[in-house]
């Protein structure tokens, strides 16, 4: 009788811990604090696709993390999406040329933000829009060309060997 009273504590405990380490997981991992508050600039950024980037997603140059997307909104004039970057103020010597590309982290990981230094001697200020922009590679759109290449190559190598023969 002792003995299951003891398993049956040891089970709930277990089952307990478990679900705060997950409580604790999740509050972590759903966190979109970047840690610069107010501080730091925003710049705006037009993209004619930008894939699965989500707001949250990180902004990095060379892999150092260096801010968040803010929001993506789409306008209506240009008929893009405007991305709101928000970088942190310890980044604030970005040149004003550099450009901004939607990339992804390894073959399955989430798409990000990556931007590319310029060699301007002037630098992005707070509202400053990247002119220079490279859109998200959509893989499915890669794939349906890619395929349709082959479809359209096929009746044309069959013609050819029919008239060899």
């Amino acid at each position: 009788m002792r003995q299951t009273r003891a398993i049956e504590l040891g089970t709930g405990l277990f089952v307990l811990l478990g679900f705060a380490a997950l409580f604790f997981l999740v509050t972590q991992v759903t966190s979109r604090q970047f840690g610069i508050g107010d501080g730091g600039y925003r710049l705006v950024a037009s993209f004619e696709q930008v894939g699965g980037l989500k707001p949250g997603a990180p902004v990095s140059m060379s892999g150092v993390n260096v801010g968040r997307v803010e929001s993506i909104e789409y306008d209506f004039k240009e008929y893009r999406a405007r991305v709101t970057l928000r970088i942190g103020s310890a980044y604030d010597r970005i040149p004003d040329d550099s450009d901004a590309g939607i990339l992804t982290a390894g073959l399955l990981g989430g798409q990000y933000v990556g931007i590319g230094p310029g060699a301007s001697e002037t630098f992005f200020r707070d509202g400053d829009q990247i002119q220079f922009t490279q859109s998200a590679i959509v893989l499915e759109n890669l794939i349906s060309k890619f395929l349709f290449s082959k479809a359209s190559e096929q009746p044309a190598a069959a013609t050819r060997e029919e008239s060899n023969r």
